[in-house]
């Protein structure tokens, strides 16, 4: 289970065994997953509230992973992208993606010691509070109630971490060069 991880602060010692050392994410490859995450959210399935909001995740996952190249104005910007396409209250993804992009970055350097399953469980409250935000803001402009299974999309995007990870790891897991010089 310990491939899966993300990167740990060094001790020092290097890597410990059974321990993959990740190669630098590639900016490029950080921009199109959000792009695709983007077009994803973009598709026209209807207004289905227990959907897991793919762009939220992608967002979440590189702001704790490089968080000096997707932040608060990422996550500003792409959700004034989703409010005009789902054309709701301006501002009300914007203010909750910038808001998960904040936490998001508090978190990163805590969030990479746990395994998969456990960093699931601890961003659950992220994604189940930017609902919450997305619901008070749609609530207070005379939106009607959405129902029980506005719930379900958190405990969807919490459950889907795992499987995102791996995904958007795969590509800085691959193998570097063999080297005589360079023993990793």
């Amino acid at each position: 289970m310990s491939s899966l991880r993300g990167p740990r602060p060094s001790s020092g010692d290097g890597p410990s065994r059974g321990e993959v050392l990740l190669l630098a994410a590639q900016p490029w490859f950080i921009w199109v997953t959000l792009v695709a995450a983007l077009v994803l959210e973009f598709m026209p399935l209807g207004r289905q509230p227990w959907l897991p909001d793919l762009l939220a995740m992608t967002l979440v996952f590189w702001a704790v992973h490089q968080p000096r190249r997707v932040g608060i104005g990422s996550g500003f910007v792409f959700g004034l992208l989703i409010d005009a396409q789902h054309a709701a209250l301006l501002g009300e993804h914007a203010l909750a993606y910038s808001l998960l992009a904040f936490f998001a970055v508090m978190l990163h350097r805590r969030l990479v010691w746990f395994s998969l399953p456990q960093q699931a469980l601890q961003i659950l409250p992220l994604f189940a509070a930017a609902r919450l935000l997305e619901f008070l803001v749609a609530m207070t402009a005379g939106a009607s109630p959405p129902g029980l299974s506005y719930a379900a999309a958190p405990l969807l995007q919490a459950a889907l971490w795992p499987l995102l990870s791996w995904l958007l790891l795969a590509p800085q897991r691959r193998a570097p060069s063999p080297d005589e010089n360079r023993p990793l």
